[in-house]
């Protein structure tokens, strides 16, 4: 570890109270929640104690009630309070005055008058978070004006067919892109006017895996065609990605999956470009009925799954800290609730730490490294209800903390999500890393495909938007690269008001004009068929098929595998294995799957310490079983960053020679803290506070690794640590 400037805002957290001892993080910024009277000082707070800072707050709900009651502008708003088809609101959490709102003109600019005060306050950024529109919704009466501005026809209710319910989930995508459009130039602009200061925007928000699974409809790639916009958040933990899923029959949680899928397509939104992605990590989540022990888990799969993806180095280490380090949950033994474990808070505050690091230009991955994508569009978000169908009940809002008790066939479908996950898991599960991708940034970036050799695409669940997508990915067949087409036009959204059936010629489907622009017969038989240099691999079947056994799945992975052979390429393979396993410069990650090719341990040879663990411990030849997770700092990497291996602390101030080591080192008040740390010799004494009357502090030697660790208590003032050799 090497000392680090904050003003790179590698890591940071989100809390809406004011500072407090107990949760500072010691992150490079803090995102100050909330635009209320008490926002001018918590900002003054957090600024004193070195942060850099920045501003969030919900774009779609919040404490809006002045807007709402007619205090903003003399006009009451409720009618813009996002509707259910029986006329009740759509309210987020429990508060019956807080809903989810119809983005409309009037309701911008009530934000923008909101949020000014916090660029007077002088924040670096401002995050506006989770633009999100429920499906479910759709009947207010704003939003039935929208319709007819947009349209230019009288609305139709969204639950009468499949076109309704296509045209109304592209208008909630539109009208959310409208609104963070409108807030971000207006208030950049007011930020340079009034202050000659530029001003950055992010959208912290789900990812389109995430969002389509729970049936919310937000702009997602969209926000790639707004300049105002500086980046994002990827808002993946537990929470998300332990929605369950069906793989071979069996429905359950698959955290660690899912997640790196999730974290997958959200590095689409700024892969070749020079925006900013954070990646968020949350150690509990939401729901509060479970245990350390669960949260722990389930935090280590989230987290070993975002790290498999290095295109990212930027962390949002946790939402909400106060509720991590002062909140209690459920023992074990259901006997009351507990606070956090002491070693938990330790490895917490190493890995957070140890996330500012991740920027390493040494990348390796092991293993099956065949370049895989699955395309996926944002339209997939606009058919997540079927007319005629009854999704009453938890269904119309869906947010993970919902008990699944429904028998319906089709809702349980519906949220299984399965003719996407019956294409990746499949897949994933047997140690193929395959990249979830934005389809329509094929038209966006040249050459986005090029780093693909094989490509899998289904219109069951999703559909083009534009025409132009397809002579691209003919283009790049031709050139060389294998398409897997699954499907077989069963789709009742085939048929909605759309480019491949409203024009002189008319498609029933988009893949059949995929297929005329591949130069293929649409109607022609399953199989290879070559085009070009490449090849088009056509399985007629819908792709919820594939989760629904083991012999189906084996069927899929027989078909990508029989497309990747075809291209007669021997870098192109795939050996089936159960686990994935990168190196980012001297950090090893790795996650070992179940229900995989095998159940064999992943071995791996070496001397590590294991930064899972709370006192940092020296380890060799390290087996990571099945359903488990390791993050390893290798001692024998030959660049080794700095003395100090892991600590968790920020560390600061760091004075070395040959002789002696000192540094600071702050955190949160009361955590226990370790630090391992190479040194040339034994230490003859390490002291606490040093220069101010310190104190002896015990340490432990590990000869053979020249390593030695420190255990002492946090403060955000920070305690001055020596080592004398």
């Amino acid at each position: 570890m090497i000392e680090r400037s904050r003003e790179e805002e590698r890591t940071g957290f989100q809390e809406g109270g004011a500072y407090g001892e107990t949760y500072d993080l010691q992150t490079d910024f803090v995102m100050v929640y909330g635009i209320n009277e008490s926002m001018p000082e918590r900002i003054r707070q957090w600024k004193e104690r070195g942060y850099r800072v920045h501003l969030m707050t919900g774009v779609s709900w919040g404490g809006y009630q002045d807007y709402l009651n007619g205090q903003f502008d003399g006009r009451d708003h409720w009618d813009e309070a996002q509707t259910y088809r029986s006329g009740e609101r759509i309210i987020h959490g429990t508060s019956e005055d807080i809903p989810y709102m119809v983005p409309t003109i009037a309701y911008s600019d009530f934000l923008l008058a909101r949020i000014r005060p916090a660029v007077d306050a002088g924040v670096d950024a401002i995050h506006l978070e989770e633009p999100e529109f429920w499906v479910e919704g759709g009947y207010s009466e704003a939003f039935k004006r929208e319709w007819r501005n947009y349209y230019g026809e009288p609305w139709v209710p969204p639950h009468e067919s499949e076109d309704a319910q296509y045209r109304a989930s592209k208008l909630k995508a539109y009208l959310y892109t409208r609104c963070l459009d409108r807030l971000c130039s207006a208030l950049k602009a007011y930020a340079m006017v009034r202050y000659n200061r530029p001003l950055r925007f992010y959208v912290p928000t789900h990812s389109l895996i995430n969002y389509t699974q729970w049936r919310i409809v937000s702009p997602e790639s969209k926000l790639l065609d707004l300049p105002s916009i500086d980046g994002y958040i990827a808002q993946i933990w537990t929470g998300t990605s332990r929605t369950a899923n069906v793989y071979e029959g069996r429905r359950a949680e698959r955290t660690f999956e899912t997640a790196f899928l999730e974290y997958g397509i959200m590095q689409e939104l700024v892969r070749g470009t020079s925006r900013r992605m954070w990646f968020l990590h949350d150690p509990i989540e939401d729901d509060p009925k479970r245990t350390w022990a669960d949260y722990r888990d389930n935090y280590f799969k989230t987290l070993t799954a975002s790290l498999l993806h290095p295109g990212v180095s930027h962390y949002e280490v946790a939402p909400w800290p106060r509720r991590i380090f002062e909140g209690k949950y459920p023992r074990e033994d259901g006997s009351g609730k507990e606070g956090i474990p002491a070693d938990y808070a330790t490895v917490l505050l190493t890995i957070m730490h140890t996330l500012g690091n991740m920027d390493q230009p040494d990348v390796e991955w092991f293993g099956n490294s065949a370049p895989v994508g699955l395309l996926y569009a944002d339209s997939a978000m606009y058919q997540r209800l079927r007319p005629g169908a009854d999704t009453s009940g938890f269904m119309m809002k869906y947010d993970g903390t919902n008990a699944v008790e429904l028998t319906d066939e089709y809702a349980l479908e519906l949220l299984h999500f399965s003719p996407f996950y019956g294409l990746a898991l499949p897949l994933v599960k047997h140690g193929l890393p395959v990249r979830p991708l934005q389809l329509d940034n094929v038209r966006r970036f040249p050459g986005y495909l090029d780093d693909y050799r094989v490509l899998i695409l289904s219109y069951e669940f999703m559909k083009p938007e534009h025409p132009d997508l397809h002579p691209a990915i003919a283009q790049w067949v031709r050139d060389g690269g294998a398409l897997v087409y699954v499907g077989d036009d069963s789709d009742p959204y085939h048929r909605v008001r759309e480019w491949w059936n409203t024009g002189k010629r008319v498609w029933r489907s988009p893949r059949e004009h995929l297929f005329a622009c591949l130069g293929l017969d649409p109607q022609g038989p399953e199989g290879i068929a070559r085009a070009g240099r490449g090849l088009v691999q056509f399985v007629r079947a819908h792709p919820a098929r594939f989760a629904e056994s083991a012999a189906s799945a084996r069927k899929l992975r027989d078909a990508v595998r029989e497309a990747m052979e075809a291209l007669g390429d021997p870098q192109v393979r795939w050996t089936p294995d159960n686990a994935f396993m990168i190196r980012r410069g001297p950090y090893v990650i790795a996650s070992v799957m179940e229900e995989s090719a095998h159940d064999r341990p992943l071995r791996i040879g070496g001397t590590y310490v294991d930064l899972f663990e709370p006192d940092l411990p020296v380890v060799r030849d390290v087996a990571v079983a099945p359903g488990r997770q390791a993050l390893l700092y290798d001692l024998e990497y030959r660049a080794a960053d700095g003395r100090i291996i892991a600590a968790s602390s920020r560390i600061e101030r760091i004075d070395e020679d040959d002789r002696s080591l000192a540094f600071t080192a702050k955190g949160p008040l009361g955590v226990r803290a370790a630090a391992r740390i190479r040194c040339p010799h034994r230490p003859s004494h390490v002291v606490l506070d040093a220069g101010e009357g310190g104190e002896a502090l015990p340490f432990d030697w590990d000869e053979a690794t020249k390593t030695v660790l420190i255990r002492y208590d946090n403060r955000p003032a920070g305690v001055r640590i020596a080592i004398y050799i």
